[in-house]
């Protein structure tokens, strides 16, 4: 089997190594469960990646899709006095909004 042999390659410091930048803990169990888990996962892309794709276009979907966006025009909207109406402590003479600091 592919995914054993991947597996077997993987070694218990390369599991670790995956682990701590995970910000897990792992017992030995679970390391060895992970260890295979992500030999098959490999092993998967490895099969994935020698695909011949040759002469095939490349494409994002699958199947063509029709475009969800509708046609930019322009269209009437609130004045900045309007949007501005309800908003406590705007600097309406300047036409901002006025939001609590979120960074330092």
């Amino acid at each position: 089997m592919v995914a054993s042999s991947v597996a077997d390659a993987l070694s218990s410091q390369d599991v670790e190594r995956v682990a701590a930048l995970a910000l897990l803990d792992l017992t030995d169990d679970e390391k060895e469960q992970i260890r295979h888990q992500l030999g098959a996962i490999l092993a998967y892309a490895r099969r994935v990646h020698d695909v011949d794709t040759t002469g095939i276009d490349a494409t994002a979907h699958a199947v063509e899709q029709a475009s969800s966006l509708r046609s930019d025009e322009i269209e009437p909207s609130m004045s900045n006095a309007e949007a501005l109406a309800n908003a406590p402590d705007a600097n309406r003479t300047a036409g901002l909004f006025k939001v609590p600091r979120v960074i330092g």
